[in-house]
């Protein structure tokens, strides 16, 4: 006995036959290309922009240290609050935060090769949010504690060391390791007193040229040591909203500011490439647009051209949301199968350019971003689709 067919499979056959299979695979490669390009720029700028953090990256990180020009033998005039204002009202800068000097006087020995080595200091400090690295015990320093002062300093200051001092003096190459574990002390003198205070190299910092103790230490240090009072700032450092922000560099110039090292240089290579990303990723936007154009402007003429089968349909008791459930089902179909060949494709071409961004000394963003993205991205696209369907088979059935 044969079985009737059901009504699903009938009105399925019965539309699956009147869709255009060409338009179908039109939209489908439309929307691989555009969501392809999307997430595989997007994920191309956050591998790159990783190896910010590296070791000599060739980008330049989103900090930058202001100071202003030194005038002939007169030094440098200190920021003024009124000044460090304006800097932070700028919208370039996210936040700004101030180095502290020493108001005192600094000097240090270390011991070497049965030897010491002394030699006059500068110290400064700044907020620790504005530190690249995060020594063991820096954060909750204790002046009064008795232990070793903790001291970051410089990477260029050891390879100065190590390439321009020790080769002309005879003296052995040092590592960061074994410069770390070296006995060192601080003298600290002023407001008549003079003291020798342990301390130890607990880190060495690529963004900061300088020698750095715990703010909570130079305050300490400043109000037992100095004059008591809070000198204005000479030196600023700037979290930038935007890397290579060219407003921020417009500003510098125009005030007569400077910056420390050639982070300008590096600061418009990573706004180019933020530029160059955002420039590929809307293009694959608007390819993914027009895939959605293109899907939505077949379902409408496809329903125009068989309007009169959709009246027919109508009077034989089918409903508009039983025909778009159908319509929805092949969409949904077909967007699934994009979303996994685009993911699938991005994850390829991120594993084919690892190798470059880990010689920079990174190890590449991960993944799960941009998958949730390629995610969002084709659940937009499927629902602007399902309202498409269902108020244009509205329309049909009126």
């Amino acid at each position: 006995m044969t079985h009737p067919a059901k009504p699903d499979n009938i009105l399925g056959r019965l539309l699956r036959h009147n869709v255009s299979l060409g338009q179908m695979l039109g939209y489908a490669l439309s929307n691989l290309i555009g969501l392809v390009i999307v997430i595989t720029a997007m994920q191309f700028y956050r591998d790159v922009m990783a190896a910010t953090g590296a070791e000599d990256s060739f980008i330049a990180s989103d900090y930058m240290v202001i100071s202003k020009k030194v005038e002939g033998l007169g030094g440098t005039a200190p920021f003024t609050p009124a000044e460090v204002a304006d800097i932070k009202a700028q919208p370039w800068a996210a936040s700004a935060g101030a180095f502290k000097t020493a108001g005192f006087n600094v000097g240090a020995s270390v011991e070497m090769g049965g030897g010491s080595l002394s030699t006059a200091l500068f110290l400064e400090a700044i907020p620790d949010e504005y530190f690249d690295i995060t020594p063991e015990g820096w954060a909750d320093y204790d002046p009064a504690s008795g232990q070793p002062v903790p001291v970051v300093i410089s990477k260029d200051y050891l390879t100065l060391y190590n390439f321009g001092f020790a080769a002309s003096r005879g003296l052995p190459q040092m590592s960061e390791q074994l410069m770390g574990a070296m006995p060192l002390r601080l003298m600290l003198s002023g407001g008549g007193r003079s003291e020798w205070m342990p301390a130890r190299i607990a880190g060495f910092s690529s963004r900061l040229n300088t020698i750095a103790v715990p703010e909570r230490f130079m305050d300490w240090a400043n109000a037992r040591y100095g004059d008591g009072g809070e000198a204005d700032p000479s030196r600023l450092i700037v979290r930038l909203s935007q890397a290579g922000d060219p407003e921020a560099m417009e500003y510098i110039r125009a005030h007569g500011y400077e910056t420390a090292g050639d982070r300008e240089a590096g600061g418009k290579t990573a706004y180019f490439l933020s530029i160059a990303t955002g420039v590929v990723a809307g293009i694959g936007t608007l390819i993914s647009l027009l895939a959605l154009f293109i899907l939505i402007l077949s379902i409408r003429l496809l329903l125009q051209k068989n309007r009169a089968k959709l009246h027919d349909l109508m009077m034989l008791g089918y409903t508009p949301a039983s025909i778009a459930a159908l319509y929805r089902r092949g969409i949904l179909a077909c967007n699934a199968a994009v979303l996994g060949a685009s993911c699938a494709a991005m994850t390829a071409a991120s594993l084919a350019w690892r190798p470059a961004i880990e010689s920079l000394g990174a190890s590449g963003a991960s993944l799960w971003p941009t998958l949730l993205t390629a995610l969002a991205l084709a659940a937009a696209v499927t629902l602007t689709a399902f309202a498409a369907v269902s108020r244009n088979i509205r329309s049909a059935f009126r």
